[in-house]
């Protein structure tokens, strides 16, 4: 089966993203880098693409120009293991960025992320559809997901 590597288009900041992404994530790092040649479009030297692995995906990062960014339609999620990776990976990632609604934020290059605990998957699944329905709505009003409310809301008698 081929391998899937997503593609992250940068105006010029994809050598700095990519820095800033492998100190995020653990066992990260740049695989490697490519530069415009004499054949341009961009003056010769200048960084064209990032290879970097998180945690052992694997990215590329292009420095294409200011015609494309990103918006909604696309995010990465962070499966965290509780309320601790959740407070890490928002804290470093919505830095400089902008926090949105349950769960979501977006970083200062404008990528959007999902940090989301398992918690928030298993309550969502819960066989009792009203301790599962009582999660989703603590949820929605959230912008960071805490884990600990999720659980409270969830417990609540109706």
């Amino acid at each position: 089966m081929p391998r899937i590597t997503p593609n992250l288009w940068f105006d010029t900041r994809g050598e700095e993203a990519a820095k800033f992404y492998v100190s995020v994530f653990p066992n990260s790092k740049i695989t490697n880098l490519l530069y415009y040649g004499e054949a341009g479009p961009r003056p010769a030297g200048t960084v064209l693409t990032v290879d970097f692995v998180l945690d052992g995906q694997p990215y590329t990062a292009i420095n294409g120009g200011p015609e494309f960014t990103f918006d909604e339609a696309i995010s990465l999620l962070v499966e965290c293991a509780d309320q601790e990776e959740v407070d890490y990976y928002w804290t470093k990632l919505s830095e400089g960025g902008e926090e949105g609604p349950c769960g979501w934020l977006k970083d200062k290059y404008g990528l959007s992320w999902q940090v989301s605990p398992a918690a928030l998957g298993e309550l969502l699944t819960d066989p009792d559809q009203g301790r599962a329905q009582r999660a989703m709505k603590a949820m929605l009003g959230m912008k960071k997901i805490d884990v600990a409310e999720l659980y409270r809301a969830a417990d609540a008698e109706a």
